[in-house]
């Protein structure tokens, strides 16, 4: 379940790609497709330990080439363990809606970009994300820890990207038919198990029959539906050509990674149903091969 247009991204075999908040590898995989070196980045330790796992077996089964580079790292994306330009595409997917400090995130991801580069930023769209705060507080932080606290509009985001020195430029809506499984979850109990409740686990079943075999119907429907109802607002931005960037008051300096991970500060919570679609479009895309 792609998030980010990789050809938007502007994703060329031999670029080298940050994939921060990668979770459990959706968009890390389809960059290894493409030919891209990739760094998955994340605080949560065992997202990454699914990727590490996980990789070499999806380049076994001739997914991409086992000579491409890939590297986990464990780090927080307001003090990125990365030098200055050390990437050609950077991915920050549905991440930023949980950091206290993404002013902070935000300089970090143009100070890690070469001039010039892409950047892809996906949050949850305005509409789909207050409906889901309005129907249940569980549903956001405080109560869920690590979770989302604040809604974004394109505006502010836009603004923010401006900010720390990019330039935005193109954008779009994906996953409408997601917000209702949301708002579903929320009004039902967003912390009970899929399992609990019929209707929540009926449609979680269909996101993913959907994600798995793609049915036309269903592909456009989403089409149609994704300027309003999108779950997720995809904004692309280029990294400035000659004008430096705000610096960060503490600026990291690169780190190799760790083997394994040391344990991590408490992890952004990605949500269920996105830890849910990795893994079935994971298992999919093994089998196709």
């Amino acid at each position: 379940m792609l998030t980010v247009d990789y050809d938007r991204l502007e994703v060329r075999a031999g670029d080298r790609l940050l994939d921060l908040g990668c979770g459990f590898g959706r968009h890390t995989y389809e960059a290894l497709v493409r030919g891209a070196d990739v760094v998955s980045c994340d605080m949560a330790l065992a997202e990454l330990e699914s990727i590490r796992n996980t990789a070499p077996l999806l380049s076994d089964d001739g997914l991409f080439d086992a000579r491409l580079s890939h590297t986990v790292v464990q780090g927080d994306g307001t003090t990125l363990p990365f030098d200055d330009h050390s990437f050609d595409r950077v991915i920050a997917s549905e991440v930023l809606e949980h950091v206290v400090d993404d002013g902070a995130a935000f300089v970090e991801l143009c100070r890690v970009l070469r001039p010039g580069g892409t950047l892809a930023v996906t949050v949850p769209a305005w509409l789909p994300e207050k409906i889901c705060w309005k129907i249940s507080s569980d549903y956001h932080a405080p109560a869920a820890a690590g979770g989302h606290v604040r809604i974004y509009t394109e505006k502010e985001v836009r603004q923010k990207l401006r900010a720390a020195g990019f330039s935005p430029t193109v954008s779009h809506r994906a996953h409408a038919l997601h917000s209702p499984y949301w708002w579903l979850r929320c009004a039902v109990g967003v912390n009970n198990e899929i399992d609990d409740n019929f209707s929540v686990r009926t449609y979680h079943k269909l996101l993913e029959w959907d994600i798995v075999k793609a049915p036309w119907l269903t592909r456009a429907t989403e089409k149609i539906l994704n300027p309003v109802l999108g779950k997720s607002l995809v904004v692309y931005a280029v990294a400035p050509v000659t004008a430096s960037v705000p610096v960060a008051a503490a600026r990291p300096t690169a780190t190799a990674p760790p083997e394994p991970p040391t344990p991590p500060e408490p992890p952004v919570q990605h949500s269920t149903l996105n830890k849910d679609m990795d893994r079935a479009t994971n298992r999919e895309s093994a089998r196709a091969t």
